[in-house]
């Protein structure tokens, strides 16, 4: 199961209008069973409501259709923005959700809209995700405090497959390598899906990991292996670099969950291994003589006694 966080940049109606703009965002969005949408300036609700409209009636997707969960709009100035998650309703289920509130705006700008997630067909069964945006200018502050919000989270739903995903800017100009190593979230227990070398910008003039993802440890053991990456969408969809601006300025980053029947073959292979070890302790292999089977070292020594005998 691929989950994934993609900074739309500025979604909302006029976007959404752009037929050729929004079939791209479509294909990119069709690839995965989670995909929590970032900055999306839609207030009203209807650019929303339209692009599902649209997702839904793309490909295979009428057959395996998406829902989607918007956050309120969120920040403390003007200028607001949502949490839009789109899922999978054969695939995905949203057991419950709420919106953190800390009291003070300033601390996180746009405090999280949490969702627990029943994946039945994944090894965790259920996830909680934990959208992110930072505010560039205030990133470590806001960083450091999600792991307010991972307390929180555990408090209230008693879960540690906790994933925290989103656009953190957490690099560059934004935070320094020094500051990201005091950075909470990114010392243990949590772990870092993508690492600093993973450019998840647009730009032929950037190379920055602003995007993230960030387990748990013990989510670790759920992970495909390798699956976390950003979604290069401009090779992928061979697109030119005019026409990716005009799609974002940031890449998706996602990440693969084990499905529970990989999960059950690998027991199964094990549990075969062990029985076939415990099988050759109660019945070993006796060393062969002087390299020749035992039948046959027994065969010679009879006929060298029978050769010795007198008729």
């Amino acid at each position: 199961m691929k989950i994934a966080a993609f900074n739309v940049q500025r979604l909302g109606r006029n976007k959404v209008n752009k037929e050729d703009v929004r079939e791209i965002i479509i294909k990119i969005v069709s690839q995965y069973s989670v995909v929590l949408l970032v900055e999306v300036t839609d207030v009203s609700g209807v650019a929303m409501e339209t692009f599902l409209t649209h997702l839904n009636d793309y490909g295979d997707n009428e057959s395996n259709p998406y829902d989607m969960l918007c956050s309120e709009s969120l920040g403390p100035n003007r200028y607001k923005e949502k949490f839009v998650y789109f899922y999978r309703k054969k695939e995905v289920q949203i057991l419950d959700s709420y919106q953190y509130a800390d009291n003070d705006e300033h601390v996180i700008h746009r405090q999280p809209l949490v969702v627990l997630l029943k994946c039945p067909n994944t090894v965790v069964q259920k996830l909680v995700l934990i959208p992110v945006h930072t505010k560039p200018s205030n990133a470590e502050t806001e960083l450091n405090a999600l792991h307010l919000v991972v307390e929180d989270v555990r408090e209230i739903w008693q879960n540690d497959n906790i994933m925290i995903l989103g656009d953190f800017n957490a690099d560059g100009k934004y935070l320094s390598k020094r500051k990201k190593e005091t950075l909470s979230i990114f010392c243990a227990p949590y772990r870092r899906l993508i690492v600093d070398d993973v450019d998840t910008t647009t730009s032929n003039k950037t190379q920055n990991a602003y995007d993230r993802i960030v387990v748990l440890e013990n989510l670790l053991k759920a992970i495909v292996p390798d699956s976390a990456h950003a979604y290069n969408f401009k090779e992928e969809l061979n697109l030119t670099q005019e026409k990716t601006k005009r799609v974002s300025d940031h890449y998706p980053v996602e990440v693969e969950l084990k499905e529970e029947s990989e999960v059950e073959l690998v027991e199964q292979m094990e549990k075969l291994e062990l029985e076939q070890m415990a099988q050759r302790k109660m019945n070993p292999v006796r060393p062969l003589t002087g390299g020749r089977p035992q039948g046959a070292q027994k065969k010679k020594a009879d006929l060298a006694a029978t050769k010795g005998k007198r008729v």
